[in-house]
């Protein structure tokens, strides 16, 4: 009994490496030019400071970690649940993708087509999640509404500033 919870507390502990690491492989790539190319770019009004965005997305990244966790805790025997855990990893990847086509490349127009592209990969993911543990999938809503507004701000940036 005790070794199980030990091995549940040290998948829990995994998955917020996982999703966290994942946030602070992105946060590289914002840190190289958040100070200088993008304080040069308009904006639109809706645009919420740093500080914000930090935040939502340490949040973020903890609500993935727990979901990741709830999957996983399911067991990985089936091949619905390994699809499920390789497109949540891939979809992690494709997060840090973004933060360097927006921040790395400094291009706007790279990062849109990226975050399209993540946003259709969280989708699937958070479907996949339904079926395995629903709990799961809905601790993925908030992630894929963030990225939603993401989106749109990155396109609107974009655009303002062809």
């Amino acid at each position: 009994m005790k070794s199980i919870k030990l091995r549940e507390l040290a998948r829990l502990i995994l998955c917020i490496a996982i999703c966290q690491s994942a946030g602070v492989m992105g946060a590289q790539f914002t840190a190289i030019s958040v100070a200088t190319w993008y304080t040069t770019l308009e904006k639109p009004w809706f645009t919420p400071p740093g500080s914000i965005i930090s935040a939502v997305w340490i949040i973020l990244f903890a609500l993935m970690s727990l979901s990741l966790f709830l999957v996983w805790q399911k067991g990985i025997s089936s091949s619905n649940t390994k699809i499920a855990l390789g497109l949540f990893g891939f979809q992690l990847l494709v997060n840090i993708l973004w933060s360097y086509a927006f921040f790395g490349l400094q291009s706007p127009l790279a990062a849109f087509v990226v975050i399209v592209f993540l946003w259709l990969l969280i989708l699937q993911c958070t479907f996949r999640f339904w079926y395995i543990r629903k709990g799961a999938a809905l601790l993925l809503v908030p992630y894929i509404l963030w990225v939603s507004f993401a989106a749109f701000l990155n396109y609107t940036i974009w655009r303002l500033n062809l």
